[in-house]
């Protein structure tokens, strides 16, 4: 994946809360969406909830997640190097930069596509953070992994979830495997701002509406990728210029390495479809897949698929 190395980048979206310390409470909610504000979409959570059942424990349990509110979430930039991350060239000199490249580019897109339909795309927050971090829907640890909070229109991300993604689950890694992630999160909110989590009722079964939420994601995550390289509407040139068949096979890679099925074989378990809450590896590579080669919004509509 190349980045363009004159673009301007924006972090006023960007909180950096690396290395700012413990904090008291708890996310509300594990795994999947949830009503009521509660965080959507972790894959770091998929997999510690897969290895509570197989363990036979209550997920919440190994994850210290309860349903109360935490603290307000935090707010303006951080003082961390996302901050200083000004140009796509600065992705040479911190190669965290490709955090903020990857960010604006999945947002920028977004605000072109609701554009083109009449629609406004109100931004959302991206936030880095290690150990733990006070959210508008309560307060999570980085055992959660990548999460999208609707109450606060925030993605949140511990870095170093991207390690755990090689080294428990074996994907091959790469940046794009790491953009598919982050698209996939912001995803979540395009279906927040859609009205699309309220169609959530089910949330177990390889056809559930949790699944099905999930597969969306990741099919918008393929529309991100169809159009990342191209030049903008109003001409600008695009901050990601090249992304590679190697590109994307790496973000092939982490797609199905985040199935359920695969995960519950991973760690002993056997495949039980019914208590599936993010989809199959099959199903997830053939979404990604489909919006990656139709590149139309319209094709995510997984909710009216009779078959995922």
């Amino acid at each position: 994946m190349r980045f363009n190395r004159r673009a301007r980048l924006d972090t006023s979206r960007v909180r950096d809360r690396r290395g700012m310390g413990r904090v008291m409470g708890r996310v509300g909610g594990h795994g999947g969406m949830r009503r009521g504000g509660v965080a959507a979409g972790g894959l770091g959570t998929l997999l510690l909830v897969v290895v509570a059942l197989l363990a036979g424990v209550d997920p919440g349990a190994i994850m210290g997640l309860d349903s109360g509110g935490g603290p307000a979430p935090q707010t303006g930039a951080g003082a961390g190097s996302l901050a200083q991350c000004r140009t796509g060239a600065d992705v040479q000199r911190d190669a965290d930069c490709r955090y903020v490249v990857i960010e604006n580019s999945v947002q920028a897109f977004w605000d072109a596509e609701f554009s083109e339909r009449g629609a406004r795309y109100v931004p959302a927050t991206f936030t880095a953070f290690s150990g733990q971090v006070a959210t508008g829907c309560g307060t999570a640890s980085s055992q959660v992994g990548p999460f999208y909070c609707p109450a606060d229109a925030g993605v949140y991300l511990d870095l170093g979830f991207f390690d755990t993604l090689r080294t428990q689950l074996g994907a091959q890694g790469g940046d794009f495997a790491e953009a598919y992630v982050i698209a996939h999160e912001f995803g979540h909110h395009v279906q927040s701002l859609a009205g699309q989590m309220d169609r959530v009722r089910t949330h177990e079964g390889h056809d559930s509406d949790a699944v099905r939420l999930e597969l969306q994601a990741d099919c918008l995550a393929g529309v991100w990728a169809n159009g990342a390289t191209a030049t903008g509407p109003d001409g600008t040139e695009p901050l990601i210029t090249e992304i590679t068949p190697a590109d994307i096979a790496e973000g092939i890679d982490a797609a199905e390495t985040v199935g359920d099925d695969y995960i519950q074989e991973r760690f002993g378990g056997s495949v039980t479809p019914e208590t599936w809450t993010h989809g199959s590896s099959d199903q997830r590579r053939r979404w990604f897949e489909l919006g990656l080669a139709e590149g139309e919004l319209e094709t995510c509509d997984t909710f009216a698929a009779t078959e995922l």
